[in-house]
């Protein structure tokens, strides 16, 4: 996959992200200033490092200019969840999601950078690390260990060609259950049915045919 992620704060949603994200081909660099936590995970992450999330300087050493994304799940450290989010985006990270504990601190999250936000009540630890790897994702839920249906953009590629002709189960091992057009979610779905600019799909797909696709997609193919 060749990403890189890092992930600030190790409890047990900060945990599952790096596992996930880990499980799915990426790099991360899991960061707490808790040092049983880094010990903890040191062996199942890419790297573990323990810093003061509050400490301005800790930042430089972490290359965060290097990553595709930053998780930062320290919403019970108000202060410190707000500097790890400037941190990022003033490195130039891309996609910074943080984990909030209610509204307010959404609010606060947004208004100081981060590109989403999730309340994991709402917003599951898988959900959030395939979401962060696969930017043209719209949606993504897991319906169990295997299977899962994603929303995604329509590829310029697909556009205006019979959906029997694009054979997207064979090529992706995308099965097309709705598309959604003018904020309309149609679920006759046929194999004469022709994607427009601006068309999303819900699919079904299993989680070995999910890394296929994102693969190809990586690959522009």
């Amino acid at each position: 996959m060749d990403r890189s992620y890092a992930v600030f704060g190790l409890g047990e949603f900060g945990r599952s992200v790096s596992y996930e994200l880990m499980e799915i081909g990426a790099d991360v660099l899991a960061v707490d200033k808790n040092e049983n936590k880094i010990t903890a995970i040191a062996d199942d992450v890419t790297m573990a490092i323990s810093i003061d999330a509050l400490n301005e300087m800790a930042y430089e050493k972490l290359g965060l200019n290097n990553m595709d994304g930053v998780v930062v799940s320290m919403s019970g450290n108000l202060s410190a969840s707000i500097m790890a989010i400037i941190a990022a985006k003033d490195a130039g990270v891309p996609l910074v999601i943080a984990k909030a504990s209610d509204d307010t601190q959404r609010t606060i999250f947004k208004k100081v950078g981060a590109d989403r936000v999730v309340i994991p009540e709402r917003d599951g630890a898988v959900r959030t690390a395939h979401n962060l790897v696969a930017k043209n994702f719209l949606d993504y839920i897991e319906l169990s260990d295997k299977i899962s249906i994603i929303e995604i953009n329509v590829k310029d590629k697909w556009l205006h060609k019979p959906l029997a002709e694009l054979d997207l189960r064979s090529k992706y091992g995308l099965n097309v259950i709705a598309i959604r057009r003018n904020n309309d979610l149609q679920t006759d779905i046929g194999p004469n049915l022709t994607f427009d600019k601006g068309d999303t799909i819900l699919v079904v797909t299993d989680k070995h045919d999910l890394g296929l696709y994102k693969s190809l997609k990586m690959h522009n193919l």
